[in-house]
């Protein structure tokens, strides 16, 4: 049987998966990403994949933080996410992680996260990087949301209505 604390991460997996798809409805939203993620040297496919983890690990800690439940996922605010991306430590956003994940991308992203957060030095400079790429994506996707105060739910509204796999 699956915890709710599972659920609850696969919700923030979720979030991560359809962002940058939905970002890139605009394709010169993703030329311009890879772009900026190899002139800063970071390979665009490992930059991607750790821009989708970061926002799951940033929802995570935000939805942990005000102790909600899979169930209620759906109402945290992007904005919320976003400050997390950018506010948070590192390290404060690997707390409370399951300790197995359905999904062995997940985990091997989780450990790269790691990996870069414990390395310091370069590293941490990358997810310096990796966060204002993904505090952007959160914005464009604020933005094209007709609500004034957009949430994860509303992403995954719009991932419906794009096809994108839920």
């Amino acid at each position: 049987m699956t915890s709710d604390h599972d659920m609850l991460w696969r919700r923030c997996g979720l979030l991560g998966r359809v962002l940058l798809p939905l970002v890139d409805q605009e394709p010169w939203r993703q030329a311009r990403r890879q772009e900026t993620l190899k002139a800063r040297g970071i390979d665009t496919a490992a930059g991607e994949r750790m821009i989708e983890i970061f926002a799951a690990l940033a929802a995570h800690a935000v939805a942990l933080d005000a102790s909600w439940s899979a169930a209620e996922f759906g109402a945290l605010p992007l904005r919320a996410v976003a400050d997390a991306a950018a506010g948070k430590r590192d390290y404060e956003l690997l707390a409370g992680l399951p300790d197995t994940f359905a999904d062995d991308r997940d985990g091997q992203a989780v450990n790269v996260f790691r990996l870069y957060t414990y390395k310091g030095g370069q590293y941490s400079h990358r997810l310096l990087l990796l966060s204002w790429e993904l505090r952007y994506a959160l914005n464009v996707l604020a933005e094209r949301t007709p609500t004034p105060s957009p949430t994860c739910g509303d992403v995954f509204h719009r991932a419906a209505e794009a096809g994108l796999p839920q």
